[in-house]
């Protein structure tokens, strides 16, 4: 099981646990031997005292299981609450190493229903499931041995008797496990469905979509009850099943007892202690029908998460890789790349692309919509490596560096900034988490955000929303701006950094970009071509090729399609 290691990574509790169940155990097996006693010797004239002795040990003995069974409980629960919380913690880490690719193809609500309900049904294996299977697995054990040494010839009945009712267990486990896995992933496709539409509430509100909304997610919680219903009536056909197979062994038991007595071959105490341990073990083992159930139920969900974390990263580092120059100079080469996405692999977004960008040079990338653009930096921040030919930094080929390095050389501004659901001073902060408020606070000032954020009802420490929802477009593009300011680091890709603000506060961000792009290498991405004039080149892209490159002046007066591009611009503006 994949999620064995972290139970078993606190065996110090574990042997706590199992010494707490073997007590309670040993503690409850003992009362079937004083009743014997009691009615075979207590119940006459002149053993007063002896019943009074039975009845002081059996005090002693349930004050022993009543605190075992207490100790057991905690230790027990604790683990759960304790492996569920490192399962969770070790989910979500591994979920942030995995490639953009894995993110491509899977549902976030999917994702986030395995870490959420999965791991909550793991929590009650290993809690009160756990603690009830392992007691009752102890206590029949402890009944069985001792049905034995009271009567081996009615043990022999319930011996006989035990094959049939385990049997069952395991056929209706099998069917109970796939019809809770489909269960579970039939829940996790509502769950993601909701996740997506509540994240886009004010489009389905624009366009009235509610009721299609209700309707679809009305439909997927239907189908997720229907595989909850199967899933709990075959739990029910196997509770009834066990509870029976069990209880008529324990009558049958009796029935032959009862015959032994009056012929008296047996005492009553023998047969009363008899009876103590088979209902005992009946009763263990039909309640550990009824966890199996739940454990089954768990495995699905174990499973779940297994699956989870063997996904292995698409884009990881080498063995040993390559350090990356120091100190940093931020030269970017693209040499004869040519890719696609895994999703369209006969779709060739890029196609022979060569492209070197020196230390502290700054290039515009500009062209139609779909020719390759952001392409460039998916395949710069190693998000994707390319079919054919290599990208570089600092002369170092991506695929023998750690990626984790590569990024830390490169700071972004994308065109649709994320924003996450903190405070401004968090969110800017995210750029580099080891930074002082003085610094946090300087790089919104080169961002022109400081003069918003103080004005906010809480200033710096105003939380703003999930995806920043409280900030217009362009304070969301100045918090990410001023994170890119703050990350101070030797390469800026800039994607459309300007996009959403207004003309005011397009000329202050764009004095303040000037500043943040001295000395650095620095790749712009702009559809707007009045604010990529003063790059040191121009990279036309068109259907995924290099087209055209040069100064604004030159690509203007070659009458290309840079030249067509800045016509039809700056005549509308005009």
């Amino acid at each position: 099981m994949a999620l064995a290691p972290y139970a078993l990574a606190y065996r110090g509790r574990i042997l706590m646990a199992f010494m707490a169940l073997t007590v309670a155990a040993a503690a409850t097996l003992v009362v079937p031997v004083a009743m014997r006693r009691m009615i075979d010797f207590g119940f006459s004239v002149g053993h007063a005292a002896a019943i009074n002795s039975y009845f002081l040990a059996m005090t002693g003995v349930v004050l022993i299981l009543a605190l075992a069974s207490a100790a057991r409980y905690y230790l027990v629960m604790t683990l759960g609450e304790r492996v569920v919380a490192d399962v969770r913690t070790a989910v979500f880490a591994h979920l942030t190493q995995l490639s953009p690719l894995f993110f491509d193809t899977v549902k976030t609500g999917e994702v986030l229903s395995r870490l959420t309900a999965d791991t909550t049904q793991i929590k009650a294996a290993f809690g009160s499931s756990a603690s009830v299977a392992l007691r009752n697995l102890f206590l029949f054990a402890g009944a069985v041995v001792m049905m034995v040494w009271t009567s081996p010839k009615l043990s022999a009945l319930v011996l006989i008797a035990i094959p049939l009712i385990v049997l069952p267990l395991v056929a209706f486990g099998r069917s109970v496990r796939t019809r809770s896995r489909k269960a579970q992933d039939t829940l996790a496709d509502a769950s993601a469905y909701a996740s997506e539409i509540i994240g886009a509430m004010r489009v389905v509100q624009a366009f009235t979509a509610e009721r299609l909304a209700i309707g679809r997610f009305s439909g997927e919680v239907e189908n997720a009850y229907q595989a909850a219903a199967i899933s709990t009536r075959s739990r029910a056909v196997l509770t009834a099943i066990a509870l029976f197979l069990v209880f008529a062994s324990v009558v049958g038991v009796l029935w032959l007892g009862a015959h032994d007595v009056v012929a008296g071959t047996m005492t009553a105490g023998t047969l009363s202690q008899f009876v103590l341990y088979a209902v005992f073990g009946a009763g263990a083992l039909s309640e550990l029908g009824q966890v199996w159930a739940e454990l089954v139920q768990a495995a699905g969900a174990a499973e779940r998460l297994g699956e989870l974390l063997g996904e292995r990263p698409a884009i990881s580092a080498p063995a040993r890789p390559l350090a990356l120059p120091e100190p940093a100079r931020g030269a970017v080469a693209f040499e004869g790349v040519t890719f696609a996405y895994p999703a369209q692999p006969d779709k060739p977004v890029l196609h022979d692309v060569d492209l070197a960008v020196k230390a502290g040079e700054t290039v515009a990338i500009v062209g139609p919509s779909g020719a390759g653009k952001s392409t460039l930096f998916q395949l710069l921040l190693r998000y994707y490596d390319p079919q054919f030919g290599r990208v570089r930094l600092d002369g170092v080929a991506l695929p023998q560096a750690d990626p984790k390095r590569v990024r830390q050389r490169i700071a972004v501004v994308a065109q649709d900034p994320v924003v996450f659901a903190a405070t401004a001073r968090d969110n800017i902060r995210f750029g580099r988490p080891d930074a002082s408020d003085a610094e946090v606070e300087e790089a919104a000032r080169l961002a022109a955000a400081d003069s918003f954020i103080r004005a906010m009802p809480q200033g710096y420490d105003t939380p703003i929303g999930e995806r920043g929802v409280t900030l217009s477009g362009g304070q969301r593009q100045r918090i990410a701006i001023a994170r890119a300011i703050l990350k101070d680091a030797p390469v800026l890709l800039l994607d459309e950094a300007t996009s959403a603000l207004d003309s005011e506060s397009e000329k202050a961000v764009q004095a303040a970009l000037d500043g943040l792009m001295t000395e650095r290498t620095t790749l712009v991405i702009a559809h707007r071509l009045a604010t990529v004039q003063a790059a040191d080149r121009i990279i036309v892209l068109d259907d995924g090729r290099i087209v055209e490159e040069g100064t604004h002046e030159a690509l203007v007066a070659r009458g290309g399609l840079y030249a067509r591009l800045a016509q039809l611009q700056f005549r509308d503006a005009a």
